[in-house]
């Protein structure tokens, strides 16, 4: 580790990501403390879209076709899924992203801000061929899509 990223762990407090992002200066000490106490635990140990979707302070979310839920048909490694999703709903305000099959279904959460464009994208692990869902917060109600992603073990394509 060399003096620089050593220097910048401990003024940060080892805070990890969001210490490099205080160290970069894009964040405040406290502001990376304020985004590490609003982590939502319960929402991550869901199973399914629904309780997710009561987890993050919502009700069942409706089924909308301006979400579009991007990734392979087929993923030839399950480690590392590339997925995303994107919207065209108004004053997106978060986009959360699971896997169905998974032992936990939330994979990833994503907090807009009115300026961001809605569209996130990031890689999961999937065990086994799943549905994957966006499920998006929009003008304080919650909507949903989904895209099936078949996994196959070393690419054979079954």
């Amino acid at each position: 580790m060399s003096m620089n990223r050593r220097k910048a762990l401990q003024a940060t407090g080892g805070l990890g990501v969001l210490g490099m992002f205080v160290a970069a200066g894009v964040l405040t000490p406290e502001e990376a403390r304020a985004q590490q106490a609003e982590w939502n635990k319960a929402a991550f140990e869901t199973k399914d879209v629904n309780s997710t979707a009561k987890a993050l302070g919502g009700d069942a979310p409706t089924a909308s076709d301006k979400i579009t839920v991007t990734g392979p048909d087929i993923a030839e490694n399950g480690a590392v899924v590339p997925v995303g999703a994107t919207s065209t709903l108004p004053n997106v305000q978060m986009i959360a992203l699971l896997v169905e099959k998974n032992p936990n279904a939330l994979a990833a959460a994503f907090k807009l801000t009115p300026e961001c464009e809605p569209f996130v994208t990031t890689r999961v692990k999937m065990g086994q061929s799943s549905d994957v869902y966006a499920l998006v917060k929009s003008d304080g109600k919650f909507y949903v899509a989904k895209k099936e992603i078949k996994v196959t073990l070393g690419g054979c394509g079954g």
